[in-house]
C-alpha cells in the first residue's frame, strides 16, 4: 500500500515539474536586447515606441518572446560608460545605441556583444566600422550621413526667410560629423552670399553663450547640427528661437514636434523602426560584420505654420508646397 502511494506521489510530483518546463523554457528562450539611450523616457517616448512597433511587425511580442533591457542616462552622458557595462554584464543577446555618443562606451564595454546603431552620422570616421558596406566587426546598424544636407538646409532657409543674411550654427565640435556638416554649410553659404558663425555646444553650459551670442550677433536665423549634447536639449534651443522671433532649421521633425518652425532630414521615427529588422537577423545568427550599415537616403521637409505665426514670419507658399507635413493652427 505505501508502495502504491509513493509511486502516485511520485507521479503527482514527475507531472508537475513537466508542465512547469515548458513555461520555464519558453522564458528562458526569450532573447534580451539591451537599449542605451542618452536622454531622459520622455525625450525619447517615440523612438522607443517605433522600435517596439517594428518589432510586433516581425513577430515579436516584448515579454512574451522578447525582453527589452532599457537604461536612459537622463542627459548625463558621463553615467554612459556605467550604464553600458552594466548592460554587458547582463549579457544581453546585443545592445541598440543612440548616437556616437552612446555606441563608443557600449564599444568600449564590449567587443563581442553585437551593437546595432539607430542612427550615427559618421560611422566610419568615429571608428566604429571599416565600411559602410562591410562593418567587419561587431557593429551595424543605420548611418545617417549627409554633410550635404546643411547645405540644403540653408537653402531653404534663405527661400523662407527675407533678407536672410547672418546664420548661427550651434554644434559639438567632438563630433566628427559635426567638422563635415559645417565645412558643407560653409561651402552653401559662401555661393549664396551667406554668414555662417560657428557656435561650439559641448555641453549645456555652452548654450547660455550661445544664445548670448546670437542675440550680440543679430543672427538673422537658427541652425543645429546634430549631436546628442544638441538634440537632448531641443527644447531649451526651440524655446529661445521661438522667444526671440529666430527662425530655426533643424534635423529631423522631432524638433517641430516641439515648437520647431521647419525641419529637413530623415525620418528619425523610421528609423527606429528600421532597427527591428537588424535585430532579428542577429537573433536568428547573422554576423554584425555581415550585415551592412544601412545609409538613409529619404528624405523630409516638415513645417511649422504655427510657429511661424508665432514668430511673425510668413512662409512663401511654394515652399509650404514642397512640404511632406505641415503642422497648421487647426485641422483643416
Amino acid at each position: 500500500m505505501n508502495q502504491s502511494i509513493s509511486r502516485v506521489a511520485l507521479g503527482v510530483v514527475l507531472l508537475a515539474l513537466t508542465l512547469s518546463f515548458p513555461a520555464d523554457a519558453q522564458q528562458a528562450k526569450a532573447p534580451r536586447i539591451g537599449f542605451l539611450f542618452g536622454a531622459s523616457p520622455s525625450a525619447n517616448a517615440g523612438r522607443i515606441e517605433a522600435f517596439r512597433k517594428g518589432l510586433h511587425e516581425l513577430g515579436y511580442i516584448e515579454g512574451k518572446n522578447i525582453v527589452i533591457e532599457v537604461r536612459y542616462a537622463e542627459g548625463k552622458l558621463d553615467r554612459l560608460p556605467v550604464l553600458a557595462a552594466e548592460l554587458a554584464r547582463l549579457n544581453v543577446e546585443l545592445i541598440v545605441t543612440v548616437g556616437p555618443a552612446v555606441t563608443r562606451p557600449v564599444k568600449e564595454a564590449t567587443n563581442t556583444i553585437p551593437i546595432v546603431m539607430a542612427f550615427d552620422s559618421d560611422p566610419v570616421g568615429s571608428g566604429f566600422v571599416a565600411s559602410l558596406a562591410r562593418p567587419g566587426g561587431n557593429i551595424t546598424g543605420l548611418s545617417s550621413l549627409s554633410p550635404e544636407l546643411s547645405g540644403k538646409r540653408l537653402e531653404l532657409l534663405q527661400e523662407t526667410v527675407p533678407k536672410l543674411s547672418r546664420v548661427a550654427v550651434i554644434g559639438n565640435p567632438s563630433n566628427t560629423a559635426t567638422a563635415l556638416n559645417f565645412k558643407e554649410a560653409e561651402v552653401t553659404a559662401r555661393a549664396h552670399g551667406l554668414q555662417v558663425q560657428f557656435l561650439e555646444v559641448r555641453g549645456p553650459h555652452d548654450l547660455d553663450n550661445a544664445f548670448s551670442t546670437m542675440i550680440r550677433g543679430r543672427a538673422d536665423a537658427l541652425l543645429p547640427l546634430g549631436d546628442s549634447v544638441v538634440v537632448f536639449h531641443r527644447e531649451r534651443i526651440v524655446n529661445f528661437a521661438r522667444k526671440n522671433r529666430l527662425p530655426g532649421m533643424y534635423g529631423n521633425i522631432e524638433w517641430v514636434d516641439v515648437g520647431g518652425l521647419m525641419s529637413y532630414g530623415p525620418d528619425i521615427l523610421d528609423n527606429f523602426r528600421r532597427v527591428a529588422t537588424y535585430v532579428d537577423k542577429i537573433l536568428k545568427g547573422t554576423k554584425p560584420a555581415d550585415l551592412p550599415v544601412e545609409q538613409r537616403m529619404k528624405f523630409e521637409l516638415v513645417i511649422n505654420l504655427k510657429t511661424a505665426k508665432q514668430i511673425g514670419l510668413t512662409i512663401p507658399p511654394n515652399v509650404v508646397a514642397r512640404a511632406g507635413k505641415v503642422i497648421r493652427d487647426a485641422p483643416r
